[in-house]
Order: C-alpha cells, then structure tokens, then sequence
C-alpha cells in the first residue's frame, strides 16, 4: 500500500486520490454541507486524516468564518495540506500525530475522509471514542472510507469493480491490480453493518449513509448528548 512517508507517493497524492475515489470533490462538497447543516458561521472543525487538504481546502472555501484543526500522522502530507491551502492555512492549525494529538476542545463538527480504513478494529474503537470525546452534543461527524461485505466472493467483486474504475481514471492495469493486492491483503477493512456499529459503540446516533461509490462508503452521525 501507499506510504506517506514516500516523496513520490505523497507529491502523486492528489491526482491519485482523484482516480482512484469516484466523486471525490463531490464527496468534499457532501461533507461540507452536511457539516454546515449544524456548524454554525463561526465554528471550529475538527478534520481528522487532513494531509493533503483536499477536504480542508474544500471546506475552507466554502466556509469563510470556519476554523479548523487538521491532524495527520505524516508530516510530509501536513506540508502538503500547507501548500494546498496557501492563504486559507491562516484558519487552519496543522497538527502531527494522531487522534491523540489533536486539541481537547469542544468542537462543532469534525470530518475522518479515507482514513479510517487504515486502523484496526481496536484503533477504529479508540479513534471514534476520541472523536467523540472532542465534540459538542449533538455535533456532525462525517466519515468516509472502504466499507464492503467481507465474503469472499463479494470482496472479489467489490474489489475488481474498484480496479475498473481505477482503469477507467487512466491508472495503469498493473497499479489498479497492486491496489486491489494491497487492499485485500493489508487494509483492515469492514463491512458496511460493521462501521455502523462502531459509530453507535463510540457514542454517535442518527447515523446516516449519504455517499456509496463501488467499494467506498460515507455517513454523517451526531454525538449523542
């Protein structure tokens, strides 16, 4: 799989993620709203996964009174996030490390993008507890990542539609089936009933899907009072 300690990984990062996630803006622009529906005109994000600052950007546009807490364990991909804001970064405070690192402050909403498929199941315990933890009653939380029936037969079909998709985008056959290898045999993935059940767990309710694309899936949940 990708590391983003890897200077060609890392500079390839947004391109690659455009091919390889469909609707990625989309999804950022899904995100944003859903966030704005409770985060009020002024209010502080909590952006989990931020290197690279797609999301960041995104939300930071469209958002011009947010501020944000954009947290990410790989320096190289917070210089990136940096870059890519340019101006915007004034608003953002970039943070090495993980969930544990990030400011113990009461905020209005937070987004985990692609990311939470990287952790194990306990990791993903931890992560969405602390999550939890750093927002207000009833604040959005918006997560998106792979999240498909784990059978084999249906992650063989999951995955190959995944790798067309890739192909589809102009990614090499050979990377689009290294990625199918790396995912199948190197992210912890889970189902889609799965993922529910640990937002629930770690305290979010009214958990909603609001983005399903091959083997990706996004929902928005509140934390509970």
């Amino acid at each position: 799989m990708t590391s983003f300690s890897d200077a060609d990984a890392v500079a390839h990062y947004q391109t690659n993620a455009a091919r390889l996630v469909p609707g990625l803006s989309a999804l950022h622009r899904m995100a944003g709203l859903l966030l704005a529906e409770v985060v009020p005109a002024d209010g502080r994000v909590l952006v989990l996964g931020a290197g690279g600052g797609m999301e960041l950007k995104a939300f930071a546009e469209a958002h011009p009174g947010w501020r944000f807490a954009g947290v990410d364990p790989s320096p190289q991909m917070l210089k990136l996030a940096a870059d890519a804001l340019g101006p915007l970064a004034r608003r953002a405070d970039l943070i090495e490390g993980t969930i544990d690192a990030a400011p113990e402050t009461a905020f209005d909403g937070a987004s985990c993008l692609l990311t939470l498929h990287f952790l194990t199941m306990d990791e993903r315990r931890h992560t969405l507890g602390e999550l939890r933890r750093r927002l207000k009653p009833g604040a959005p939380l918006i997560v998106a990542h792979h999240s498909f029936d784990q059978s084999d037969e249906d992650k063989l079909r999951w995955l190959t539609r995944y790798a067309a998709f890739a192909m589809a985008s102009g990614v090499p056959h050979i990377n689009a089936k290294a990625a199918i290898e790396g995912i199948g045999a190197k992210l912890p993935v889970l189902s889609p009933d799965a993922d529910v059940a640990l937002l629930r767990e770690a305290g979010f309710e009214r958990v909603e899907l609001f983005y399903a694309a091959f083997t990706f899936r996004g929902w928005v949940a509140y934390s509970a009072p």
